[in-house]
Parts: C-alpha cells; structure tokens; sequence
C-alpha cells in the first residue's frame, strides 16, 4: 500500500519512513501543502497522513478540499486521511473529523498504535473486524507480518509481503504491473524498472511447493491475477 505523509517536520519524517517502512509500506513525502497537491494530482494513494500545521497552508484547508472535489486527486475524494498533529484540543479533533479526515491521532504517539490505525482504515474495503485476510488456502496477517499457504508459512520479502496484500484484497480481478507499481512501491522508484516482474515471479514461486497448483497467474498483456478458489 502507498501512503503519502504530509509533515514539515524533518526529524519526524524520517521516523516514519523508516518505521512505515519496514512495516512494508511505500512511503513519499511533502513538507508543504503546495507539494502535497502536486503529488495527489498524479499518484494514487491508499492512504494520507496529514499534519495540520504546513509552512503555506493547513491540514483543515487540504482535507476539506479533498472532500469536496476541489482539489484534483488521482485518488478522489474518497481517499482515506489520518490526521497527525500536536494540536490535540476538543475543538481541533471534532473540526479535523467535521472536515473529513478518517482518524486523528495527536503527537506525541506510539508508532504500534499508529500502524493499528492504518490497518483499521485500509482494510476498510477489503474486510471488517482483523488485520487477517484469508482467500482460499492464502493467510495473511500485516499486524504480524506472517503469510501463509494452507498451513505453511512462507518467508516473503517485504515488497513480495506487500504484493501479495494488495493481490489478496482484489482476488479474481487482474491487476496491472503499473498498479502495483504505483501502490506497492514509492516515489524512488526508477518506473521503467523491471522490480514488479522480477517480484511477482519470486513471490510466486514461494506460492506453489510441490504438488500444490498455481494461486498467482499472469493474464498476458494485462497483469497478474490471484485465484479466489481453492
């Protein structure tokens, strides 16, 4: 999943990239509301952390526009937001959830309870209740970071762990290599480069052991698609 962090705060920025990071998130960054537009315009992201206080504008003002369409988004207005902020008043909690932002959580804050939130809002169309997926004999549990394949664990690579994330919550539709692209890797990422490839035949390898059948296919010319049967 790709997220975008809204934050001026340069310490702070790295502190996330580093722990969203290694929870197997691709991570960009703006430190400014103006940089922040440019990359919503043009990126679809599953999810915006949004600090209230910019150097040129605020969180309230970038929220509301999102949800009212007046700002341009690749994600529309639907785009899930967590605030993040120090301001941690009565007033500005109700005003960040009146503008539309999915959770608020003040500074300072526990990355473990950080990460919970956004598990909670993204798995929010794929499945209610857990951080588990399950699709045939597929196990996946991002709160503990363990996939399995009826009963047998696999050891996966962080992108390899997040590509199968994103495949296990749209099993059956085919997904394109540019969707993965965009949602699974981060800003850094040369486009033209061969990772998704290379990654998708790596993971389904590690997929299908002896005597167990294909789960992730390649549909040609389109992308890649996981079997929803077992």
């Amino acid at each position: 999943m790709r997220l975008l962090v809204v934050e001026d705060e340069e310490g702070l920025v790295s502190a996330l990239r580093s722990g969203l990071g290694r929870a197997g998130y691709a991570v960009d960054t703006a430190a400014t509301a103006a940089e922040a537009t440019e990359k919503l315009a043009v990126t679809e992201y599953d999810l915006m952390i949004l600090d209230i206080t910019l150097p040129d504008s605020d969180g309230f003002t970038i929220c509301r526009a999102v949800r009212r369409g007046d700002l341009a988004t690749a994600s529309g207005p639907e785009l899930r937001i967590l605030m993040l902020t120090a301001r941690s008043g009565l007033t500005d909690r109700v005003r960040g959830l009146d503008e539309g932002a999915d959770d608020y959580i003040t500074k300072p804050f526990a990355l473990v309870e950080l990460l919970a939130r956004i598990r909670a809002l993204l798995r929010r169309d794929v499945t209610g209740g857990s951080a588990v997926l399950e699709v045939g004999g597929l196990y996946l549990d991002s709160a503990r970071h363990v996939a399995a394949r009826d009963g047998r664990e696999l050891s996966l690579t962080l992108k390899e762990f997040g590509v199968l994330r994103y495949m296990m919550s749209r099993p059956g539709h085919v997904v394109s290599a540019e969707e993965l692209l965009e949602h699974v890797w981060d800003e850094n990422t040369d486009p033209f480069t061969q990772s998704v490839r290379v990654t998708v035949g790596t993971l389904r390898r590690k997929l299908t052991a002896d005597g167990e059948g294909p789960v992730l296919e390649t549909v040609i010319g389109r992308g890649y698609r996981l079997r929803a049967e077992r």
